[in-house]
């Protein structure tokens, strides 16, 4: 090697470790944010994995007898609606399996009630509140922190900072110098900090696409960069339901803070049934729909006999016309925990009136970004079977894992009373192109960036002497 050929080495040697020090602050500030929230979110998780295996996302299973002949389901439903007097009776779930409760959503003044009941007999067998049940409470914290729009907002950024800390640390990890392939892939079983960092990075390394999918699919849901712009371009187009549309968005038969509705459907109008005189109907939408406990032209056992005659089977539901032009809806989808098939996703609008079948959406008319989300999701959920659940129970504890073994490395090499972030190189420039990829990161994700350009200001601000190296 000549002298000249010597000395570009060297300094090659030192710009990457230049760069390396200033990723490594990046990566610090990251994940300053970003840890608690990936402990909480994984920690909900799993909580949530329980509340849709071992229970289900509208509660406990309530076994009952085999229900060889099942009173009317009007029967039913009028049960359910005397369980809470003044209620609105929103939406059926048919039971998957003859010897289970059929389960009816009642909105009271208390909020969404779940009310299980026997279709030997139409008794009320169970009567608890949609937010009591375990999956919904740990979606409340996993999907807002239970404050509202704010909370989602909150996620959204960590999120991003999510996919900062991810890349930063994945340039961190490449082995270079004298760390080897095998180094770098296989952690060091040492009594030291060198476990730790070990642990985090081999960790973070083996799960790095897991996470980029959950971040992904957890974006896909938040309020600025899921709902107004990536769902928002992949929204199902009205024009394809081949129907007359009103104002209200399928999003109106969610419940609460749960997303019932498949993801690519939540923005498209809601189709509407057809104008007649509906006097003779015995419609009363002060309350209860009236046709749903008395005898009528559609009622919801001939909405669920055409349901079962169009192909439904095992768990599927009906929502309710909210007024005198909406519509009975059946549906069944993986994302609500009805199969576990995203595949088999389908929504079907029936006119309340005729009974007709007036739209159909399955998960093959769904645009590419709709399948992704749709499969996704139910991926995200745990929702494809045991081995999904499996899978996702390590994934959150190796999430857990790399967060907890962050701090510790940090708090073992901290000097006492310091919050000691990595320091920059003397007189540090960032390099051109590691500036177009953090203009890129602010542009896609508006608030994960305005915290980038936040964090950028005060890191800016602050004196040389507390964010420089002496050396060059």
């Amino acid at each position: 090697m000549t002298i000249s050929s010597a000395e570009g080495a060297r300094q090659d040697s030192r710009a990457s470790s230049r760069l390396y020090r200033a990723v490594w602050r990046w990566h610090f500030y990251a994940g300053l944010v970003v840890v608690p929230f990936f402990i909480l979110l994984a920690s909900t998780g799993m909580i949530m994995l329980y509340g849709n295996s071992v229970e289900t996302m509208l509660g406990p299973r309530h076994l009952v007898g085999n229900a060889a002949a099942p009173v009317p389901i009007v029967e039913q439903a009028a049960a359910a609606a005397a369980a809470l007097p003044g209620g609105n009776l929103t939406m059926y779930v048919e039971a998957p399996a003859p010897n289970l409760a059929n389960k009816f959503m009642v909105a009271a003044e208390d909020g969404t009630h779940i009310v299980a009941v026997d279709p030997n007999d139409a008794t009320v067998v169970a009567d608890y509140r949609q937010d009591s049940v375990l999956f919904n409470w740990a979606s409340k914290i996993h999907g807002t922190l239970l404050l509202g729009d704010f909370g989602d907002r909150v996620l959204e950024i960590a999120a991003g900072l999510g996919i900062v800390l991810l890349l930063t640390g994945l340039y961190m990890w490449w082995p270079r110098g004298a760390r080897s392939w095998g180094k770098a892939l296989l952690p060091r079983l040492t009594k030291s900090r060198a476990l730790w960092r070990d642990l985090h990075m081999s960790t973070g390394f083996y799960f790095a696409i897991v996470l980029l999918f959950f971040l992904f699919t957890g974006l896909a849901w938040t309020g600025i960069w899921g709902t107004q712009i990536v769902q928002a371009w992949n929204t199902f187009p009205a024009e394809k339901l081949g129907a007359p549309v009103s104002d209200v968005t399928h999003a109106s038969l969610n419940h609460g803070d749960e997303h019932d509705v498949p993801w690519t459907l939540e923005q498209t109008p809601m189709p509407v049934s057809a104008a007649h005189d509906h006097s003779a109907m015995g419609m009363d939408h002060s309350g209860m729909n009236m046709d749903m406990a008395a005898a009528g032209p559609v009622t919801l056992d001939t909405v669920a006999a055409t349901a079962r005659e169009i192909g439904f089977e095992g768990q599927f539901r009906v929502n309710l016309p909210a007024d005198e032009t909406g519509v009975f809806t059946i549906s069944t989808d993986s994302n609500s925990g009805d199969s576990s098939n995203p595949f088999g996703d389908r929504t079907v609008h029936i006119d309340q009136y005729s009974g007709e079948v007036i739209s159909e959406v399955a998960f093959a008319d769904y645009g590419l970004g709709g399948k992704a989300m749709a499969a996704g999701i139910a991926l995200h959920q745990g929702n494809l079977g045991w081995w999904n659940i499996a899978l996702n129970l390590l994934f959150c504890s190796a999430i857990i894992l790399m967060a907890v073994s962050g701090v510790v490395m940090w708090w073992k090499r901290r000097p006492k009373g310091k919050v000691a972030a990595p320091l920059y190189p003397k007189q540090y420039r960032a390099p051109l192109g590691v500036i177009i990829i953090a203009l890129s990161v602010c542009v896609a994700f508006p608030l994960t960036g305005a915290a980038i350009v936040v964090f950028a200001l005060i890191d800016l601000l602050l004196p040389r002497r507390l964010k420089e190296t002496g050396a060059g």
